[in-house]
């Protein structure tokens, strides 16, 4: 019986030397090597932060784009969905409610023209991107709001428009944030 339970300690105490020390330093000096010292990318207008590139805000007046919707409020310290299935009834309800809400500030849009992630929430509540559709289907909104031409925000969403990693990894993706400050800056 020595000979299984020995090895098994030493084993136990080997992995949670690997696991919760040297692992987690290795995290943490990665993390080091990013942007902001691993505390994540802020995002600042003059010397006034205004967010972070890589968490979702929530843009609802009808002079802003519109970010993708929330399960958790836009809260970090609480990421996650809400966990709700497709059949469920209240999560219908909710983004039929998303829906009417979408349709009454852009009333020359179709409801099957509205991209799904202007009305579903992502699996992490704090997605801060919408797709290329996603914007464009807010452009005219936009751009009589604030009494713009059309192609000005067309060309910021141009401008803003990520492509995927390697032009295979990933989705395009415009950042919400990004955008709208870009817009506050059109005289």
């Amino acid at each position: 019986m020595k000979q299984y339970i020995l090895p098994a300690i030493r084993l136990t105490l080997v992995s949670i030397l690997v696991f919760t020390v040297l692992y987690t330093a290795i995290i943490w000096a990665i993390a080091q090597a990013g942007p902001n010292s691993g505390k994540g990318e802020t995002v600042a207008v003059g010397d006034k932060v205004v967010g972070y590139k890589l968490e979702g805000q929530s843009f609802t007046a009808d002079n802003y784009f519109n970010s993708r919707p929330s399960a958790v409020g836009y809260n970090a310290a609480g990421s996650g969905g809400s966990n709700k299935g497709p059949s469920n009834p209240d999560y219908l309800k909710t983004v039929q409610e998303r829906v009417d809400t979408f349709l009454v500030h852009n009333p020359s849009v179709k409801k099957e023209e509205i991209p799904s992630e202007l009305v579903t929430a992502s699996g992490s509540g704090l997605d801060p991107n919408i797709s290329v559709p996603g914007a464009n289907v807010q452009v005219q909104r936009i751009a009589k709001a604030r009494g713009i031409g059309e192609e000005k925000v067309r060309a910021l969403i141009e401008k803003h428009t990520e492509q995927p990693l390697a032009g295979m990894f990933g989705t395009t993706k415009i950042n919400v944030l990004l955008l709208n400050i870009d817009l506050d800056q059109i005289k």
